[in-house]
C-alpha cells in the first residue's frame, strides 16, 4: 500500500490530467473548424494532458482573432471606401466573382484607377525611391524583410529625410522576416524618431506562438493619392542587373486612383493592431481622383477576422475560368481544396498553366513540392519551371480577364497563417500583359516521367518534407 501522502499526489495529479485535456478538449471543439486540427489537438490531449495543455496554450490558441475582434468596433476609416460606380453588366461571367468578393470582403470594386507594372528592384526601387523624395504629407511604409544593406540603407536615409521635413512617416516590418533578435533597420528609423512597428514581435515565452504567423504584406503609400504593392522586399538581392550572389527577380505594382484608400486602409488596420494608433485622419485619407479605367479592389487575409479571403477570391475565380488559368509562384504547396478546383477546372477543358522556380530559396519546400505535384499532373494540369534566377512573383490571371496579384504564396503558411494583401484587377490590357508574361516563364514542362525518375531515398525524403505541409 502507498502511503496516504501519496495516493493523495496521484489523486491530485490524475485529477489534473482531468481537467487539463478536458477544457482543451472543450477548447478545441467550440473554437476549431478543420476537423483533423481538432482530433490532432484533442488525441495530444488526452495521451499528454500536460505537454499537450501548454503545445495548445502555445500554439493552439488563435489570439490574433480575439484581439482582431475588440479592434474592429473603434476603426473608423471603412467608411471612407464605401462610394463605387461600376456597371455589373460589363463584368459577364466574372460578375458573380466581382459581388461574391464585395461580400466577403466588405471592400467595393473601384473606378478609375491605374495600374503599372514593374519588373525586378531594378526598376521598382528608383520610383519607390523617388515617390518618397517627392513626400509632402504622408508615407505608410509595410515590408516583410526589410534588409540592413545598400537598399535598405537607401530607404531608411529616404524615410528619415522625409521624417525631419515634416512628412507623417509610419513604418511597420515583420518581427520574423526583417530580424527576431535585432532588427537594425527598426533601430536606425527608431533612433531617428521615425515612427516603427514591429509586428507579432515579442521575446516573451508565452507570446513565441506568434512567430508562426507573419505579416508578409509589401505597401507602401506616399501622400494617399501614389501606392505600391506585389511581392518585392527590401534587400539588394532584388538588383537583378548588379548580378547579386543570390539574385530574386520579382514583380512589382504601381496604383494609382481611389483604391488607394483601401491601400492604406490595409495599412492603417495592421498599424493600429501593433501601436494602438488609428490612422483615419483625413490626413491619411485625402479625395482622390480617377488616375484610369480600371477596376480593382484590395483583397487581405490573416488568421484574424480576414482569414482565408485570399484563397477563397482564388477558388471563386478557378470555378468561373472558361478558357485559361495561369498562376505564377515561388511556392507551389496548396491544401486539398485549392487542388481539387484545379483539377476540376482542368478536367473541364480549362487550361491550366502552373509556373514555379526550378529552385526557389527553401529546399525543403522544394521537396515537398515535388511529392505534391503528382496529383496536379494526374488531373491535367500543366506544371512548368522557370530559369533562374528565381522568380518571386506571386501572379494569377483567369481567361487574359481577371488578375490577381500581390503578397500571397500558394501554400498552406500563406493562405492560412500569414496576413497577407493581394489586388484584383479586371482589365484586360493588365491581364494579357501578365498572362503573356507567365507564358513566357514556361521554360521547362515537368512531367510524370521526371517525378518517376527520382531515385527511391529522393522520393522517401520528398515525402517525407510534405508531411510538414501545413507549416512550411
Amino acid at each position: 500500500m502507498f502511503p496516504l501522502y501519496w495516493r493523495t499526489f496521484l489523486y491530485v495529479v490524475l485529477m489534473a490530467r482531468v481537467v487539463v485535456a478536458g477544457t482543451v478538449s472543450l477548447h478545441v471543439l467550440l473554437t476549431k473548424r478543420d476537423v483533423g486540427a481538432s482530433i490532432g489537438w484533442i488525441g495530444i490531449a488526452v495521451l499528454m494532458p500536460f505537454t499537450g495543455g501548454v503545445l495548445y496554450t502555445m500554439f493552439g490558441i488563435n489570439r490574433v482573432h480575439r484581439r482582431a475582434r475588440k479592434l474592429i468596433g473603434r476603426q473608423s476609416w471603412h467608411s471612407r471606401t464605401l462610394t463605387s460606380r461600376w456597371k455589373r453588366a460589363e463584368q459577364g461571367s466574372f460578375a458573380p466573382l466581382a459581388d461574391m468578393v464585395s461580400k466577403l470582403t466588405g471592400r467595393p470594386l473601384m473606378t478609375g484607377n491605374s495600374i503599372r507594372v514593374l519588373h525586378d528592384g531594378d526598376e521598382a526601387y528608383p520610383q519607390m525611391l523617388d515617390a518618397i523624395a517627392n513626400a509632402t504629407t504622408t508615407i505608410l511604409l509595410c515590408s516583410y524583410i526589410f534588409r540592413n544593406d545598400n537598399v535598405g540603407g537607401r530607404f531608411v536615409t529616404a524615410l528619415v529625410d522625409a521624417h525631419r521635413r515634416g512628412v507623417a512617416v509610419r513604418v511597420l516590418v515583420d518581427g520574423i522576416g526583417s530580424g527576431y533578435f535585432r532588427c537594425p533597420v527598426a533601430h536606425a528609423l527608431h533612433a531617428a524618431g521615425v515612427p516603427v512597428g514591429r509586428f507579432m514581435h515579442s521575446m516573451l515565452p508565452w507570446r513565441m506562438p506568434f512567430i508562426n504567423m507573419r505579416n508578409h504584406k509589401k505597401i507602401l503609400v506616399v501622400d494617399g493619392r501614389v501606392g505600391f504593392l506585389g511581392g518585392l522586399n527590401i534587400g539588394q538581392e532584388n538588383l537583378v542587373a548588379s548580378r547579386p550572389v543570390h539574385p530574386v527577380s520579382d514583380t512589382h505594382f504601381h496604383v494609382e486612383g481611389p483604391v488607394i484608400h483601401q491601400l492604406t486602409e490595409a495599412f492603417a488596420q495592421d498599424w493600429s493592431f501593433v501601436s494602438g494608433e488609428d490612422l483615419h485622419a483625413a490626413l491619411f485619407f485625402p479625395d482622390v481622383s480617377q488616375r484610369g479605367e480600371t477596376l480593382t479592389r484590395i483583397v487581405t487575409a490573416g488568421p484574424d477576422s480576414d482569414l482565408e479571403k485570399i484563397e477563397y477570391t482564388m477558388l471563386q475565380a478557378i470555378t468561373l475560368a472558361r478558357r485559361s488559368v495561369r498562376l505564377m509562384t515561388p511556392y507551389f504547396l496548396p491544401g486539398e481544396r485549392f487542388l481539387t478546383e484545379l483539377a476540376l477546372a482542368a478536367l473541364r477543358g480549362v487550361e491550366v498553366d502552373i509556373v514555379v522556380p526550378r529552385h526557389s530559396n527553401h529546399t525543403l519546400i522544394d521537396w515537398a513540392r515535388a511529392a505534391n505535384l503528382p496529383r496536379f499532373l494526374d488531373s491535367g494540369c500543366r506544371v512548368w519551371q522557370a530559369s533562374p534566377p528565381f522568380n518571386h512573383s506571386k501572379l494569377m490571371v483567369v481567361d487574359r480577364h481577371w488578375t490577381f496579384v500581390g503578397s500571397s504564396n500558394l501554400d498552406v503558411r500563406s493562405l492560412r497563417l500569414n496576413f497577407e494583401i493581394n489586388l484584383e484587377a479586371y482589365d484586360d490590357a493588365l491581364a494579357n500583359m501578365l498572362d503573356d508574361f507567365v507564358v513566357r516563364h514556361r521554360h521547362d514542362r515537368l512531367t510524370h516521367h521526371d517525378l518517376d525518375r527520382r531515385r527511391l531515398p529522393i522520393r522517401i525524403r520528398d515525402a517525407g518534407a510534405r508531411l510538414l505541409l501545413p507549416y512550411l
